[in-house]
């Protein structure tokens, strides 16, 4: 029984730090698109952030579509590659949301924020 008591302890206490850390990490991401919206804002030209200086990675969107900073879609409008992402992620305010969406089967968590010239700046995670 004592052994069942421990074991039950364990677990619960590795939730709640499992809990405390995805908390952490969803700050994080929200710092990070946060800091990249104030930059932008400020002068500082979309095209020189690095989409994997950011864990996680970080991504920069015309209002259009036209991908400006990401891993693998620089270049490409992602209007056209993944039509239902880029509806979502244009819900984008000034004020930054979260957002949820479908990206290569896996369920996404992004949060979203616009510049003060439209461009989109997310990062999130999958589940």
């Amino acid at each position: 029984m004592r052994r069942i008591s421990t074991l039950s302890l364990a677990l619960t206490i590795v939730f709640f730090i499992s809990a405390d850390l995805f908390a952490a990490d969803k700050a994080a991401i929200k710092k990070n698109v946060d800091d990249i919206v104030v930059a932008i804002d400020n002068g500082k030209k979309a095209e020189e952030f690095k989409a994997n200086d950011y864990k996680p990675y970080v991504f920069i969107l015309e209002e259009g579509g036209m991908t400006l900073v990401h891993p693998s879609l620089i270049g490409k409008s992602l209007k056209e590659v993944a039509g239902p992402v880029y509806e979502a992620l244009t819900k984008a305010t000034a004020e930054g949301l979260w957002v949820d969406y479908v990206w290569k089967e896996k369920q996404k968590h992004t949060y979203v924020r616009k510049t003060k010239s439209n461009l989109i700046v997310g990062s999130g995670y999958s589940e």
